[in-house]
């Protein structure tokens, strides 16, 4: 032990080191680079969810809302779709139809969203909806109609052709069916990279990886088509086949996550997490369908797991399955491009372990 110039014992020094330096020495122990990285990635990812979903919510505006018009002669037809079609911001997508019946047949197979059948003998039209395409959609629809028919001194009757189910308020069930289903995936794969790392070890690891989430993904779906169908009763579409969609919506979110997880690691997860939950929910088409989001968001969503799971959804429950393929050929295409992906990545790895 050391004493002073007075022979009492001398002071320990601090435990942190004493001064600047050994301060700084323990934020650098406590908060390593690679944590400041990820802690700067988060905060990137955070402002683009503020920034995605504020900008695609905040302002819906109707934009091209594929319309029919139906009308006892052509040249009555003709003007009503050039009157329709100039209105200011292009709110409608007005379409020459046959009859009546074939304006509903449209509807039914969801290339239209509503159709307005005029009648010259009298003053007041009628407005076909369905309110089972998304309440929002239905209501902007039914409101830039009927101000068009009101400059015109004309009235509306407005006929819900398919219209959504009582316990599913203003068409939302079928959204929030597949977010839930989305979050499991991405949830799953992360687990996964948790459990045993963010890469597989080799080819074999990244099967089994694919095979575990192939069952998560199957229990998933079911569980979220009883839910859904007959517990909450909010969906009328059969159970089987809003058990197949969840069970494809959750494998493709969970293989995009390993695949990310291959290709970047641990940073993967936030990737998945940027198309799947900062780019893809807000452009599915949920809360405001297709029509009435920003282009940005209108474009890419039928492309991304959100969006085609919330259009083949609300086409099994409502509309027969009507449209569904398209958006199933989206899932799959992602589900197999992220499966091949992770495998490749896998693949890789051991190959390059190997040579060293």
């Amino acid at each position: 032990m050391t004493r002073t110039t007075d022979g009492s014992p001398e002071a320990p020094p601090p435990a942190g080191g004493g001064g600047p330096q050994g301060f700084a020495a323990e934020v650098r122990d406590a908060v390593s680079l690679r944590a400041a990285l990820l802690l700067f990635g988060v905060l990137a990812l955070q402002i683009a969810f503020i920034t995605s979903y504020i900008g695609a919510f905040h302002k819906p505006e109707p934009h091209e809302i594929p319309l029919a018009v139906v009308t006892p002669s052509a040249p009555l037809t003709e003007k009503t779709v050039t009157r329709l079609a100039a209105l200011p911001g292009d709110p409608l997508d007005p379409r020459a139809t046959a009859d009546e019946a074939v304006a509903r047949e449209r509807i039914e197979n969801r290339e239209i969203d509503g159709a307005l059948v005029v009648a010259p003998r009298g003053t007041t039209d009628r407005l076909l909806i369905a309110s089972a395409s998304g309440a929002s959609l239905s209501q902007a629809l039914t409101e830039v109609v009927a101000a068009a028919e009101r400059a015109q001194g004309r009235s509306l009757d407005v006929v819900d052709v398919v219209p959504g189910s009582p316990g599913d308020a203003r068409g939302l069930s079928s959204f929030y069916l597949v977010v839930g289903w989305c979050v499991g995936g991405y949830l799953c794969a992360a687990i996964l990279a948790i459990s045993a790392g963010a890469r597989p070890a080799n080819g074999h690891r990244a099967l089994i990886r694919l095979g575990a989430l192939l069952l998560y993904s199957i229990a998933a779906g079911l569980l979220g088509a009883v839910i859904a169908g007959p517990v909450l009763d909010a969906l009328p579409g059969g159970v089987p086949a809003l058990w197949g969609l969840g069970a494809l919506v959750v494998f493709t979110v969970g293989a995009l996550t390993l695949a990310c997880q291959g290709l970047a690691g641990i940073v993967g997860i936030g990737l998945a997490i940027l198309l799947v939950v900062v780019l893809g929910n807000p452009s599915a088409g949920g809360a405001y369908p297709y029509p009435l989001l920003p282009p940005f968001w209108r474009a890419i969503g039928p492309a991304l797991p959100p969006g085609a799971g919330t259009f083949a959804a609300r086409s099994i429950s409502y509309f027969r399955g009507n449209g569904a393929g398209g958006p199933m050929l989206v899932l799959a295409a992602w589900a197999v491009a992220g499966s091949l992906i992770t495998v490749v990545c896998a693949l890789r790895r051991t190959t390059g372990t190997a040579g060293r």
